[in-house]
């Protein structure tokens, strides 16, 4: 049998694969059609007309989503989703054929206006289609299979556009008749989408409804909680911003290209190397700045295609923005994976699917907002020759729009980089070039007198802290150091009462807020009676759990908000943060399993709690990752004892210090 996670997985389910044919095509065509009908739309204008007739396709394009999305949703619900889709296929290969049969501007955004229309029909039919053709736990990946469609499509359709236009400019004499022939193409792909969904019995005639709330509702109640995030408000920024840069690209590339020397062939070429170098920005980056600050690369990503984009707007050579428009493409790939992640990671659950319905609602007023501002911006500089030395640079309106774009993608990117930065303090430079080496940059620790380093041992049940944090303690005393081990809860007379009470299997009924208040409590004397005293005469205080674990488990486990208890521990510590915290990282499978029976209360949680509770602490480390290791709990010990070593190695004071002597202890004696 294929394995479930793989996209052949997938897509061996027969039902599935038509629909994701049709998704496929139906994606390309999409793309096709913005090539072809701005080709189109510029043909049939002449003059700084050019650039509103283009200007007016996108903004057709982009408007029935706005006024008729939640209608058409609505509307969809009612039909059978296989005739609903046969039919609006049907009507999308007949406007598009009728486009260059007509020939007319005015039929041209009339025509474009309805595809999208019924396009509004066509998307939830199909989104409510998927769940019906794959079981659910394949679902993800079903879904992620037609994601990579709908993009990856875009630079297939743009090289399709460039062939076409080639062999057309070869037959034809006009820049109409080569348009024309793109969206005959263009055309057909719809044809073919219906034959394969008529062929798709599959589909129930009606199982659950997909629900398309207002625009405008979606776009007030997102910022009620985005606006109170300092995260979520700097990844809004800069996501809006790059699009709204993008959608000034977008708007003006045709009659760029056009003024470059570049015919429909070139536009396409352009157009496509966006995409190639989103995929490669998408695929590279993540990989080759791996230890890298994820919240700085993705201001620094905007900020870079903004830079790309100047060099657009001043290099007047084709070949040489087409390479560019790869690099703005592979800063927007960058930033949009990195911003993917970061909303995953770090918007709680509950919150995750609001902000996605948020940023996207944002996103499309924004593209319709710029895109139909760019001709008029455009129009309203004109052409101007500037002589500089001995040559004639000619500006005109797309120069100016491309200049506008980059500098509204460079102010957000600094804007997000400032709002997100989670390294302040931590040259940029030299982060990015231990990156670049494949090395994480520690800074040096402030010379403040004997204080002591302070090491936290975190992870899931099974995981092996105790056995690594006393093997740690262990090898620091060899070296001379004064160790102080410790854990919590329990390791005061007063939290050994609380351990009692928070993990003692009778205890039943507490409530999620009470838990997490227990073990702030516990860590709160723990704080003032054993950790800050070692720190004060220089002692290394290695500690099994920390407030990590409340973040993990009672945040994401309990599904508790982690940014409150981040605020209550903050207090209960006194702001105490370690210099270094260990995430021994273990399936929950693999880690409970070690027990032969569940020893506590928390022990005993569902197999779906201690999930929940290992991917808190991946975000958590992954949000800081200078301030965490994460070692994969399944190696030999050896292995995982060496990588600790070498990670504690670099915080350790050198040389040894004097007052280092035999005032070492293990786990404060409790005593009535």
């Amino acid at each position: 049998m294929t394995r479930t996670g793989s996209s052949s997985g997938v897509l061996s389910i027969k039902p599935f694969r038509r629909l994701w044919i049709a998704l496929s095509l139906s994606s390309f065509g999409d793309w096709l059609s913005i090539l072809a009908l701005t080709a189109l739309a510029g043909s049939l204008t002449k003059g700084s007309a050019e650039n509103y007739a283009i200007g007016g396709v996108l903004v057709v394009k982009l408007l029935p989503a706005l006024v008729f999305g939640p209608l058409a949703g609505a509307v969809a619900d009612r039909f059978d989703r296989r005739t609903t889709m046969v039919i609006a296929d049907i009507l999308r290969f007949s406007l598009f054929l009728s486009i260059p049969i007509v020939g007319r501007l005015d039929w041209l955004y009339v025509a474009t206006f309805l595809v999208e229309v019924v396009t509004l029909f066509w998307i939830p039919a199909k989104e409510a289609t998927v769940p019906n053709l794959v079981p659910k736990d394949r679902l993800e990946r079903a879904n992620q299979v037609s994601l990579i469609s709908t993009y990856g499509s875009a630079p297939v359709a743009a090289a399709t556009f460039s062939v076409l236009a080639l062999i057309s400019g070869v037959v034809f004499s006009t820049h109409r008749q080569q348009a024309n022939l793109a969206l005959y193409f263009n055309a057909v792909t719809f044809l073919i989408s219906a034959i394969t969904i008529f062929s798709l019995h599959e589909i129930p005639r009606q199982d659950g409804k997909v629900s398309v709330p207002s625009i405008l509702k979606q776009i007030l109640a997102g910022w009620r909680f985005v606006g109170s995030t300092r995260m979520v408000r700097g990844l809004t920024v800069g996501i809006v911003g790059a699009f709204a840069a993008g959608g000034a690209v977008i708007g003006i590339a045709k009659v760029y290209v056009k003024a470059l020397g570049g015919g429909d062939a070139a536009y396409g070429v352009v157009f496509g190397m966006v995409f190639v170098g989103m995929a490669v920005g998408m695929f590279l980056a993540p990989r080759i700045l791996k230890d890298f600050s994820r919240r700085r690369l993705f201001g620094l990503a905007i900020i870079g295609a903004g830079v790309a984009l100047v060099l657009i707007a001043v290099i007047e050579n084709l070949v040489m923005v087409a390479l560019l428009t790869a690099l703005l493409g592979a800063g927007a790939g960058v930033a949009w994976v990195v911003g993917y992640t970061l909303v995953g990671l770090e918007v709680e659950d509950s919150l995750r699917g609001r902000t996605w319905a948020f940023l996207q609602s944002l996103v499309r007023v924004v593209l319709l907002l710029t895109v139909a501002a760019v001709p008029f911006i455009a129009g309203a500089v004109g052409e101007h020759r500037i002589k500089v030395g001995d040559g004639v640079y000619h500006f005109d309106g797309p120069n100016a729009v491309l200049l506008l774009a980059a500098l509204v993608a460079v102010i957000v990117g600094l804007l997000a980089y400032r709002q997100m930065d989670d390294r302040k303090g931590i040259p940029l430079s030299r982060d990015l070039l231990a990156a670049l080496r494949g090395e994480e940059y520690v800074p040096e620790e402030p010379k403040s007198g004997e204080r002591g380093v302070f090491l936290a041992f975190e992870g899931g049940e099974g995981a092996g802290k105790t056995t690594q944090s006393r093997l740690l303690a262990i090898w620091l005393r060899d070296q001379g150091f004064d160790v102080v081990t410790t854990r919590e809860p329990g390791s005061t007379k007063i939290g050994m009462r609380l351990r009692a009470l928070l993990l003692d299997k009778e205890t039943t009924g507490l409530a999620a807020r009470a838990e997490t208040l227990l073990y702030a409590a516990d860590r709160a004397q723990h704080v003032a009676e054993v950790i800050r005293p070692a720190l004060d005469r220089g002692a290394i205080v290695v500690t099994d759990r920390y407030v990590d674990s409340s973040l993990a488990y009672q945040g994401a486990g309990r599904e508790l908000k982690v940014k409150e208890i981040a605020e209550v521990n903050r207090w209960a510590t006194g702001g105490l943060t370690p210099d270094l915290t260990i995430v021994l990282d273990v399936p929950s499978d693999v880690g409970l399993g070690r027990f032969a029976s569940p020893a506590d209360r928390i022990e005993s949680e569902p197999r779906e709690f201690h999930e929940r509770v290992r991917r808190g602490f991946r975000a958590l480390a992954e949000a800081e990752p200078h301030r965490y290791l994460v070692v994969d709990a399944t190696q030999p010990q050896e292995d995982i004892v060496r990588q600790i070593r070498d990670r504690v190695r670099a915080l350790l004071p050198d040389p040894v210090p004097a007052t280092a002597e035999a005032v070492t202890s293990t786990m404060p004696v409790i005593s009535d």
